[in-house]
């Protein structure tokens, strides 16, 4: 064995409390760090032949990388729509790495049964029928592409076409939006759909909800099946669609809806904002982000779908190594991934932690902080409020 590998080996515990340490300096400054700074591009360096050792790479990367990070975790961020994660998700986070676990889902680990523990916390919280299938994925990217992939395969089915096997053929697919989310548009070009695929739907005045009756004047000028991409809290104005009356045209006209709710699914914490989900039963799919309200480091999120069957036969993977695909619930039948990280364990440390009322508070202090900031935009001479706070 290489001398240093060896001497880190049996040096582990050494090594581990001098990351803690380093986390811990950076978590006592978060008050007084800048949210972000310009950082010039780094030299590239040569990789060393000989390595110096995992404790004289921690404190290089104190010495030279830590200061120059975002802020991220800190109080005065606002590059994305992220928190800084629960000291409990940063506990679980750590484990992951500990515990290295391919959450797969074979029996010889309880790492998947945590994921399906999480996910039924999870429906639990947002109050989504039990027939709901979900899994952990990586964010609202791929929340979404994995609900896109079912949707366009749902279209395909309807034709009578397997578009899992045989690949999309016949008339191009068409999927309504009022104000999709860029990472819809990415979805769509990754599915083969397309992005030329979307029909802008119009909005209320002066808002980015979509107007009903355009889509159903749209619904009804297309008789074949579509794809309704709703939205649960825009990403610029924090706006929701009328689920309710999008999932009654259901009943009327032939189309998969999928829900983003990517961070807005978490009005559903407080009984003072969950009528802004309401209705999202009525979805086929839905993405809901965890690295976002729910405060978990990145990469975590989740996808639902009231068809697992469908799920299977577009993620299903056939190999002798592997379990088969009706047999076990492996998440590599489900989900695009075969290599999955146990992103759900961080997830779980919060729930648990934390609990329906731990997490409600958070939503509702975040939202008391966003009116008190809006009245703040109101009185200033110096900004005007463009979209009230939803």
């Amino acid at each position: 064995m290489d001398g240093l590998l060896k001497k880190d080996l049996e040096n582990l515990s050494g090594i581990l409390n001098y990351a803690v340490e380093i986390a811990q300096h950076h978590f006592n400054r978060q008050q007084n760090l800048p949210p972000g700074r310009f950082i010039p591009d780094l030299p590239m360096a040569n990789l060393p032949s000989r390595g110096i050792g995992a404790i004289a790479t921690l404190d290089y990367f104190e010495n030279n990388f830590a200061d120059k990070l975002a802020n991220s975790t800190g109080p005065r961020y606002f590059g994305f729509v992220t928190g800084g994660s629960t000291p409990a998700s940063v506990a679980g986070d750590w484990l992951v790495s500990a515990y290295d676990q391919n959450a797969c889902g074979s029996n010889d680990s309880i790492a998947p049964q945590i994921e399906r523990q999480t996910i039924h916390f999870f429906k639990e919280l947002f109050g989504l029928d039990p027939e709901y299938f979900g899994s952990f994925v990586t964010g609202a990217t791929l929340a979404n592409f994995t609900s896109l992939a079912l949707a366009r395969q749902w279209v395909g089915e309807q034709r009578g076409i397997d578009f899992s096997n045989e690949g999309l053929t016949g008339p191009p697919l068409k999927v309504l939006s009022a104000t999709a989310h860029s990472s819809i548009l990415k979805s769509l070009s990754m599915v083969g759909i397309g992005r030329k695929s979307l029909i802008k739907l119009e909005t209320l005045p002066e808002r980015e909800a979509v107007d009903i009756k355009s889509l159903e004047k749209t619904l009804r000028e297309n008789p074949e099946p579509l794809i309704v991409v709703a939205n649960a809290g825009t990403v610029n104005t924090v706006d929701f669609d009328d689920l309710e009356a999008i999932g009654a045209l259901k009943t009327k006209y032939n189309f998969w809806l999928h829900v983003d709710a990517a961070f807005g699914g978490f009005a559903a914490c407080s009984e003072k904002y969950s009528h802004l989900v309401k209705g999202m039963n009525h979805a086929d799919s839905i993405t809901i982000d965890a690295h976002k309200w729910l405060n978990v480091p990145y990469d975590a999120a989740m996808q639902f779908t009231r068809h697992k069957d469908i799920q299977l036969r577009v993620f299903q993977n056939s190999a002798a190594y592997l379990t088969d695909a009706e047999k076990s619930l492996d998440y590599f039948h489900y989900t695009p991934e075969n290599s999955r990280r146990f992103r759900a364990l961080p997830a779980w440390f919060t729930l648990v932690a934390y609990g329906k009322e731990g997490h409600r508070e958070i939503v509702e202090r975040n939202c008391d902080v966003a009116q008190y900031f809006g009245e703040l935009i109101k009185s200033s001479e110096d900004f005007k409020l463009l979209a009230p706070v939803n």
